[in-house]
């Protein structure tokens, strides 16, 4: 039962994965459930573009979109930050049993999940925040690419549905993207090798992409980014984290050097 509940929600996933990558233009008369979304989408933008300017529509757009997602967003930030702090422990596990048969595999999985339990952590439970916003994400994203009254009009120094001529918008996309991982990476107990990349690679990847994309879009990844760094500010300060661990370490050496002085004078009597 569970195998064939497995292959139906992929098959969901895939048939929603190919609906959402279309490319064709959306309007009032598209039928297709997904455009009627992304045309909805539109609709909304249009009616929060006040004074007829799509470029304020898609900025309030973009910060309800991100506050209405904020509660799972807290959800996944926590449970990043317990998986971070336990991090030191699941290697110390995996040290333990570093051959590749199946009964170490399954007594270094038993001691995982085991030290899950203890620390109540549920190493799924940052993913859903993530499977729950990409398509409201996505479906925005498409409502500045596809529905043609979105892409007309200006917008400070920009035409919204042209490149930005001075690249200001794609490289302030790609400073707020590179803040907004170097804050949560910041925090980390221990950072990997992927972790650091993708902090600066992924900056890259928006900048090149604001360059070629419309300033619509670019001005949502501005908007959106910059949501993300004031969020983790808010809800994981980094340097709040850092300085309340090492705050825990000190109260952890001041024990230790209380216990030898009491050692000490013991031995003196």
């Amino acid at each position: 039962m569970k195998k064939k509940f497995s292959l139906i929600a992929m098959a969901g996933a895939a048939l929603l994965l190919l609906t959402a990558c279309g490319t064709t233009a959306v309007t009032s008369s598209s039928t297709n459930l997904w455009d009627q979304i992304v045309y909805g989408f539109a609709q909304v933008i249009r009616f929060l573009s006040f004074g007829g300017l799509t470029g304020v529509g898609i900025i309030l757009f973009t910060i309800v979109i991100r506050a209405a997602l904020l509660p799972l967003m807290n959800i996944q930030i926590k449970s990043s930050q317990r998986m971070q702090e336990i991090q030191p422990e699941i290697k110390k596990i995996q040290a333990k049993y570093p051959s590749k048969d199946m009964e170490s595999r399954r007594l270094m999985n038993e001691e995982i999940q085991k030290l899950y339990a203890e620390n109540k952590v549920n190493p799924y439970m940052g993913c859903l925040p993530l499977v729950v916003q990409m398509p409201v994400l996505w479906a925005l994203y498409q409502a500045l690419s596809r529905v043609d009254f979105l892409k007309h009009g200006t917008f400070l120094w920009f035409e919204i549905g042209a490149k930005d001529p001075t690249f200001i918008l794609p490289i302030l996309a790609a400073v707020f993207t590179f803040l907004s991982s170097y804050l949560m990476m910041k925090s980390a107990p221990e950072r990997n090798a992927m972790t650091t990349s993708m902090t600066y690679i992924m900056p890259i990847f928006i900048l090149i992409m604001g360059v070629n994309f419309a300033a619509g879009i670019a001005l949502y990844w501005v908007i959106s980014n910059a949501f993300q760094v004031l969020q983790t500010m808010l809800l994981a300060n980094p340097y709040k984290i850092i300085a309340a661990r090492e705050a825990k370490v000190q109260v952890e050496k001041d024990k230790i050097k209380a216990r030898e002085k009491a050692l000490k004078k013991a031995r003196k009597k």
